[in-house]
């Protein structure tokens, strides 16, 4: 019997090449893995909708055919990539960190929805859509995010599926019930978090705060101005003074704010807050209340500590316009579970980089290697650059590296209809200095 030698997966880029890497043994059939990688590519590339024909082009594929079939029909295991996520983000933060420490985690949960036509795609229902401010057709998740070190991670998602479009052997959840599910699942995972960060659904509804003190965990959550708390007969509520900070924004100048504390009748362990940026002694607009547990005296602390769930909740809609969270057009949810890991996947790999594009100052803190620093600073060259060292700017830097790849499947068709001599030599050596760079100081095989 003749034995047929397995093939070896096309290239793309060597940064990607290298994260995927880490995820192989998921994908037996060359051909998967191939287009695993193929869509990291895409998603992370600069196109404007991530469809998959659109990607499929930049690719070099015929259609986009091959990356559905990988989404609706190969058999792969999308919790069993998930899984391996988690680890690489584990051994990012821990014991001995590399980059990130395993206890500054801020642990984020909030959802997000988008609107959707029809009701052909499971789950998709006339519900509150958050991000919109308003009801409309569509599909919503409750999802958790991890901030460290000013760098968001992305860890789970779960989709909220309405009552009335339940399916066979599903369990109606709400969707504090879901955060608490995310919340234990990461415990579980062996995740540590500093603090636990959520808006006025998840202190009002459920059983959230319960579940959080039942862990023991600190936590800052928003609650509504009518929020109830029973107070012992001859107590009374009483407003403490109001006290000026600075609020650090991520994405503007810091703000002048207010904040006062509120108590009902004695102190507790449950602390209340007031917070405004309008006139204290009329504070109607612009004002928003928090309940936190964490002791001390923390009232000059506490607003800032909580304005970092405004942060990731911008970054990750950033993250959503970037890597087309909501471009997919597959109906069964199985399939967009399969899309949604993948954006997640492919976050993760950018928020890897992202430290790795630190200062000179931090760079040497790090004791990041000679030639991981000689690289980062030859490509930086290129004027479009970005030297900040948030999200975005790692992305954009990764989107430069990929450039030559992607232009190159664009332009062959031209090639092919006017050969140009030398063009595909210059082309595959350019494709080949950007297989060179290396930013990130994360060694995903240690997941493994």
């Amino acid at each position: 019997m003749t034995m047929v030698e397995r093939r070896e997966p096309v290239s793309t880029v060597a940064f990607i090449d290298e994260y995927c890497q880490t995820y192989r043994n998921l994908f037996p059939d060359v051909r998967n893995f191939e287009a695993f990688k193929f869509l990291h590519l895409g998603v992370i590339s600069e196109i404007k909708r991530k469809s998959l024909p659109a990607i499929a082009r930049i690719v070099g594929l015929s259609d986009g055919q091959e990356l559905h079939h990988f989404l609706r029909d190969t058999p792969w295991d999308v919790k069993g990539l998930r899984e391996l996520r988690l680890q690489i983000i584990k051994a990012s933060v821990g014991d001995e960190p590399i980059v990130l420490c395993i206890d500054e985690i801020v642990l984020c949960i909030d959802e997000t929805g988008d609107e959707k036509k029809g009701k052909a795609t499971d789950y998709v229902a006339k519900q509150y859509i958050g991000n919109l401010g308003r009801t409309a057709n569509g599909i919503v998740s409750v999802n958790a995010y991890a901030l460290v070190d000013n760098i968001t991670i992305p860890l789970l998602f779960k989709i909220f599926k309405p009552r009335h479009r339940l399916k066979e052997g599903d369990v109606y959840k709400t969707k504090p019930q879901l955060a608490e599910k995310i919340v234990r699942e990461l415990l579980a995972f062996g995740f540590k978090f500093k603090l636990v960060l959520a808006d006025s659904l998840y202190g009002e509804s459920g059983n959230v705060i319960g579940v959080l003190k039942e862990l023991k965990l600190n936590f800052i959550v928003a609650i509504r101005s009518n929020h109830g708390v029973l107070v012992a007969p001859g107590q009374r509520l009483r407003y403490n003074s109001w006290r000026a900070y600075q609020q650090n924004l991520s994405h503007r100048q810091p703000e002048r704010r207010y904040i006062r504390e509120i108590i009902f009748g004695k102190r507790r362990n449950i602390r209340y807050y007031e917070i405004t940026k309008s006139d204290t002694k009329n504070p109607k607009s612009d004002t928003w209340f928090i309940m936190t547990n964490l002791p001390g005296n923390i009232q000059l602390v506490v607003g800032n500590l909580y304005s970092l769930r405004n942060w990731i909740e911008y970054g990750f809609k950033q993250v959503k316009n970037e890597l087309g969270w909501a471009d997919f057009r597959l109906t069964d949810y199985s399939s967009i579970e399969r899309w949604w890991e993948i954006i997640f996947s492919a976050y993760l790999l950018i928020s890897l980089h992202a430290q790795a594009f630190k200062n000179e100052a931090v760079r040497d803190s790090l004791q990041l290697d000679s030639k991981l620093l000689q690289s980062i600073e030859e490509y930086s060259l290129h004027p479009y650059w970005e030297t900040g060292t948030n999200w975005k700017s790692a992305l954009n830097n990764l989107r430069l590296i990929i450039q030559p790849y992607i232009f190159w499947f664009l332009i062959e068709p031209w090639l092919r209809v006017f050969p140009l001599p030398g063009m595909k030599r210059s082309f595959f050596k350019l494709i080949e200095i950007m297989n060179c760079f290396r930013a990130d100081s994360i060694e995903y095989a240690k997941a493994c």
